[in-house]
């Protein structure tokens, strides 16, 4: 059969192939023009790009003679949503269908899953044609491959409809050609590509029912009903923070006087009503109309002005600053997740605006605006990861597979391994990745486990956005990916500063955990007379010494990477191999890593492990290499033995990072571990 690509977008447009790991990805072939759309129907399945504006495949689309866009509330897609993201989407999605109506087209409403909607559309349209964004999270592409799936499986006159994946190309190059390293990447001085603009659309050419645009009660009463109750209770543990949580743990300890730990309680700021579309009103929301007018509000902060709905956005620009720039993802990081302003607009407008200050003129020193810098830095920040994301949605010799999560907006990388036994989730140090653990993966998954690894968000190829950096902002992501993602209480996995952030998780969400393994873990034991205080995270800004700093230390650490790394390999200094230094000489290039190492000036780690530890310590052990030359291992071991009764310590002849340096012995270590506990466990139930 004859496949259709467009001549306007010839590196914008793929159909879907089977890949090496059995998903299916952009076919690197071009095709054929003979396809006469004149006399097709094309389907456009909104996902995360509720937009007409700068919108490739709704451009491409118009070229046939019947077009039919459908919204699908999906539950397995909305589940990914925070009832604010659940707000924008309805407010997106009115505007969205008046902006259809307006260019002769409209936008169907259907409810279920989208293999089924989608197939029973394209029968009754007789569809030869499913336009879809291209994605990189691993849950929106095992979707995507199920709709495939069932459009293949339809037996239909017409030709089976083939599905054609689009993105809106930042730069008009091949993403697979890129390299991975964005301090080559920036030496290409690529050049950001126009926005599409959009007119006429042709409207379906038979009488359809396009349903009506449900309300807020209406889509959470449809999520409650695809959902177990467990499910439930689980997402219910997300709407509390772990800042919230250990406060309140530790006012309470204080005032019933059952623990001797003092706690310095700061008062959390009333927040102010908003005109913004959510019921919390923190981020921009509505239509694309509304969000441009925003942005520009946003970049002309410096003029200042006497109109209402801006001065409304300059407020919010200065409540939401916490670092230099950090306001641009808060007020506007959910809206270009949704797609409801794209990535190429944002830069396009900023630029705009830039040469309307400076007559014309692009400074090679940078922006005249800070807020110009910020959107800049920002989209392009974005598109980086976004490539990198794409480049890494392959298996590893089928043993692993690299998969994508989006959490708040932001691209996680993480790595799965294992398809029966007990769930683990690793957890890197400070400056590693997820695949630190490489030889714990394979190696436990190998002996009956179901292992993953993530990257924290601010390292590795995980994105690393404009924010402040908290061991409790990392908790609560580690919080929900077990729910979103494993879906059941895990044995964790933390080394170093990873196995601190593991001890906040057991300590406020125990019910998520079975088990905690801290492999020379951060954080301070100390008596219990002893007082500490917990700061807000919000409290946590960053002044000129930590933005100097943290590129003094950036500095530092390309210049010795490779011996700092090998000192953390006293007994296998080989373990420090090109690979490792390679992968994190390349991650501190990336955009965002200054950033990522100001929070060394901000960590708090003041709460103590052994009260972190103190509910669940039966259920704890501790890998501890005696050679770690970042830690007195000795002092550390005497005084968990002292304070942390009933918890269990192996030392190991190892430095800083056991688990890699001497895996064979940390992996029969953590085996032993779980089988004890998975025993304990059944005992348990059986008695």
């Amino acid at each position: 059969m004859a496949l259709l690509t467009f001549p306007h977008f010839p590196s914008n447009f793929h159909s879907l192939s089977r890949s090496p790991n059995n998903r299916f990805s952009p076919s690197p072939r071009r095709y054929s023009t003979t396809t006469a759309t004149s006399s097709s129907t094309a389907i456009l399945w909104f996902k995360h790009d509720l937009r007409t504006d700068d919108h490739p495949g709704l451009l491409a689309a118009s070229e046939f003679r019947s077009l039919v866009p459908i919204y699908i509330f999906d539950h397995r897609i909305l589940s990914r949503f925070s009832d604010e993201m659940l707000e924008l989407v309805l407010s997106a999605l009115k505007d969205l269908r008046k902006s259809l109506q307006e260019r002769g087209s409209d936008l169907m409403i259907r409810f279920g899953n989208a293999e089924n909607v989608i197939q029973q559309l394209a029968i009754e349209v007789k569809a030869t044609c499913v336009f879809a964004e291209q994605e990189v999270e691993h849950e929106l592409l095992f979707v995507m491959d199920v709709v495939n799936k069932h459009l293949k499986s339809m037996k239909v006159p017409q030709d089976i409809p083939r599905i054609e994946l689009w993105k809106t190309p930042f730069y008009d190059v091949k993403v697979q050609t890129l390299a991975s390293s964005y301090d080559d990447f920036e030496k290409l001085r690529l050049q950001v590509t126009t926005p599409l603009q959009l007119s006429t659309l042709p409207g379906a050419e038979m009488e359809l029912d396009w349903g009506n645009l449900p309300g807020y009660d209406d889509i959470k009463g449809f999520m409650a009903n695809n959902r177990r109750k467990s499910q439930d209770d689980w997402n219910m543990i997300k709407e509390t923070s772990a800042e919230t949580l250990l406060g309140r743990e530790m006012l309470k300890s204080r005032e019933s006087g059952e623990r001797s730990y003092g706690f310095r309680q700061i008062k959390s700021e009333e927040s102010n009503k908003s005109v913004f579309v959510t019921q919390k009103g923190n981020v921009v929301g509505g239509g694309t109309y509304s969000v441009l007018n925003a942005l520009s509000a946003y970049l002309r902060y410096l003029e200042g002005t006497a109109r209402d709905d801006w001065q409304e956005v300059h407020d919010k620009l200065r409540a939401s600053e916490n670092r230099n720039g950090a306001s641009f993802n808060a007020l506007f990081g959910s809206a270009l997740s949704l797609g409801i302003i794209s990535r190429r607009r944002v830069h396009y407008e900023a630029i705009k605006y830039e040469k309307e200050r400076k007559a014309g003129f692009l400074s090679p020193f940078g922006y005249s605006a800070a807020t110009i810098a910020a959107a800049v830095e920002a989209v392009c920040s974005k598109e980086w990861y976004w490539i990198l994301a794409l480049r890494n949605q392959i298996n590893n010799d089928g043993k692993q597979s690299t998969r994508i999560w989006r959490w708040n907006g932001f691209l996680i990388q993480y790595t799965v391994a294992g398809e029966d036994g007990p769930a683990v989730l690793l957890v890197h140090g400070f400056g590693a990745f997820g695949e630190h653990y490489r030889d714990n993966i394979y190696g436990l998954s190998s002996t009956g486990h179901r292992v993953w690894a993530i990257t924290l968000l601010g390292f590795g190829k995980s994105e690393k956005p404009n924010i402040v950096y908290t061991e409790l902002l990392w908790a609560d992501l580690l919080r929900d990916f077990i729910v979103d993602v494993v879906g059941e209480p895990v044995h964790l996995v933390g080394n170093s500063i990873g196995g601190y952030i593991v001890a906040i998780v057991a300590r406020v969400w125990n019910v998520l955990i079975k088990s905690i393994v801290l492999i020379n873990s951060a954080g301070n034991v100390i008596p219990r007379n002893t007082s500490m205080s917990l700061s807000r995270q919000s409290d946590r800004k960053t002044s000129v010494a930590t933005w100097l700093g943290s590129r003094i230390i950036l500095f530092y650490l390309r210049l010795r990477i490779q011996e700092l790394v090998k000192q953390c390999y006293p007994t296998k200094i080989e373990r420090a191999d090109d690979w490792l230094i390679n992968e994190m000489l390349r991650a501190s290039y990336d955009p965002g890593v200054p950033v990522v190492l100001e929070s060394i000036f901000s960590f708090n780690l003041s709460i103590p492990l052994n009260y972190l530890l103190e509910d669940v310590k039966e259920n704890v052990i501790i890998i501890q290499g005696m050679k770690d030359p970042i830690s007195d291992s000795n002092a550390t071991v005497a005084m968990l033995k002292e304070h942390c009764d009933g918890v269990i310590i192996k030392k190991i002849d190892a430095g800083h990072c056991p688990h890699d340096e001497v895996p064979e012995l940390v992996n029969s270590i953590i085996c032993d571990w779980i089988h004890r506990v998975e025993s304990n466990i059944l005992a348990g139930f059986s008695e």
